[in-house]
């Protein structure tokens, strides 16, 4: 947890930036990130030195040779000027990075579009003094540092679509469970914060796992997979990963619905993801797999195909998608839950308030939980209707209570008062109990379950409010998007009679 002084050094950080002329927010956090990345390989050579001189052997791979040791954080920034230093990290620091490792290594591949674009000396010396004085060689710190800068991104305007609010994804890792055998995936990575949130989770729970070399490496090189079409997410979700000692995470371009990324079926054991909800394909570019298995145009079904294909079996799934692919009627949108439903095992609707997604969205959501079988296993659906996630449901999004009762596990117990501004640790703790108590609540409670005979009668339904029931004197209350989401669902299901009444009458 960072403390308000972290936070103001950040904040100075980044208004040094705005005020030198650098004022797209992705812009200024990818500066950061790679001065950040250099005085990250300072340490790491410190490191490795002090570990020669205790051992008495040679460093193996050295970050740093006599010919670039000039080229080191600590080096740079002893020099006598800022205009030298300006120099020396714009016309050699970065060259170097980009070179850095070798053809085809980790590090080259994510520095290769690296840009040095601060434009000034002064700018460069307050900004490198400033970063100095954060505490970033404490894993913890720095990992909090950097979430704290991403957050930024989502008060910027319109480059907030990259960022899924923290505490849904700690919402979406706790409920899935990560274990140190599992292969992530991410197709539609942004900025990474699944797979962060991931390794932060084994980290706490698995921490005597990670000391066996075995697993160690596979946490460091096999086990994370991140996926993006846009450069500069790809650059800064690689740091991400990186400043959280995930060493070689495997962070690629790629167009995951393409025909040309059909190469990896069966590949995970876990898929955490919030794929983009708005737009269409051509046929022509879409992978013919996930046509085979709903044909349509629209991202949001392409991409629940895809979750599929990648997933092996047994495979698990936490899923964003948008209020209308739990009741559309197209064929597509029908077929899609049924595939869900009978071919597989669905597991969960977690629907989310309207405003989760605000100051740059108001779209409703849910999250859908399921299990690749390829043979069946739903039994019951279980539904929990989040009615407040511990923010405001403004464009503000201001916190609702003190920071030790915010997010999923807070540092604080919660009484009912507080479960009303923050149902997230509720959520976590029903889950728990999916198989057991929560079939015995009633449909006017917050969550329930539903047999899969039902979901089925009703044509593969898998939105909240058709199972819901609600006393009479409450639905004056319901938050309007919801009010809306259900008219929509009722206009869904008007649209379907009379295509159905037109097909009966010839």
């Amino acid at each position: 947890m960072l403390t308000g002084g972290l936070r103001s050094g950040i904040d100075r950080v980044w208004d040094a930036f705005w005020s030198g002329g650098i004022s797209n927010p992705l812009e200024v956090i990818e500066q950061i990130t790679y001065l950040m990345f250099i005085r990250r390989l300072d340490a790491i050579q410190s490191t490795m030195m002090n570990k020669a001189k205790r051992t008495g052997r040679p460093i193996e791979r050295p970050v740093y040779s006599d010919a670039t040791d000039e080229l080191r954080w600590s080096r740079f920034r002893a020099l006598g000027s800022p205009d030298e230093m300006f120099a020396v990290v714009r016309d050699r620091v970065f060259p170097w990075l980009r070179e850095l490792g070798g053809e085809g290594s980790t590090y080259q591949e994510h520095m290769r579009g690296a840009r040095f674009t601060i434009p000034t000396a002064n700018l460069l010396a307050k900004v490198v003094d400033m970063l100095d004085a954060l505490p970033l060689d404490e894993h913890d710190t720095k990992g909090d540092l950097y979430e704290y800068m991403l957050s930024k991104i989502a008060t910027a305007g319109q480059n907030g679509q990259f960022r899924t609010p923290r505490h849904i994804i700690q919402l979406m890792v706790e409920m899935t469970a990560p274990t140190p055998g599992d292969r992530i995936c991410d197709p539609a990575c942004g900025t990474a914060g699944f797979l962060v949130e991931s390794a932060a989770y084994l980290g706490r729970t698995h921490p005597e796992t990670l000391l066996d070399p075995g697993a160690r490496r596979h946490f460091g090189h096999e086990m994370f997979h991140g996926f993006d079409f846009d450069n500069t997410m790809l650059r800064i979700g690689s740091m991400n990963m990186l400043l959280h000692d995930v060493e070689q995470p495997d962070i690629r371009y790629r167009d995951s619905l393409a025909q040309s990324a059909a190469g990896d079926a069966g590949e995970y054991s876990l898929v955490l993801a919030n794929p983009p909800f708005a737009g269409s394909l051509d046929y022509e570019t879409t992978a013919r797999d996930l046509l085979a298995v709903v044909r349509t145009k629209k991202t949001e079904l392409l991409f629940l195909a895809l979750f599929l294909r990648l997933l092996g079996l047994g495979g698990r799934a936490a899923v964003i998608v948008p209020d209308g692919v739990l009741f559309g009627s197209t064929r597509a949108h029908r077929e899609l839950r049924r595939i869900l439903v009978e071919d597989h095992k669905m597991e969960a609707v977690v629907k989310l308030p309207g405003g989760v997604f605000k100051p740059y969205a108001g779209v409703s959501t849910a999250i859908l939980f399921f299990t690749r079988t390829d043979s069946g296993g739903t039994d019951d659906v279980w539904f929990y209707d989040v009615t407040a996630d511990g923010w405001s449901l403004d464009d503000k999004r201001a916190p609702l209570l003190p920071e030790d009762k915010l997010g999923v596990v807070p540092f604080a117990p919660l009484d009912e008062a507080d479960h009303a501004k923050n149902n997230l640790p509720d959520v976590l703790r029903r889950w728990g109990g999916r198989l057991g108590a929560e079939r015995r609540r009633t449909r006017t409670e917050q969550s329930f379950c539903v047999p899969r005979a039902e979901i089925a009668a009703n044509g593969y339904d898998l939105s909240l409010n058709r199972y819901q029931e609600i006393v009479h004197n409450e639905v004056r209350n319901r938050p309007p998007l919801e009010i809306l989401a259900e008219m929509e669902r009722l206009e869904s299901d008007i649209q379907q009679g009379m295509s159905e009444l037109k097909g009966l009458l010839g």
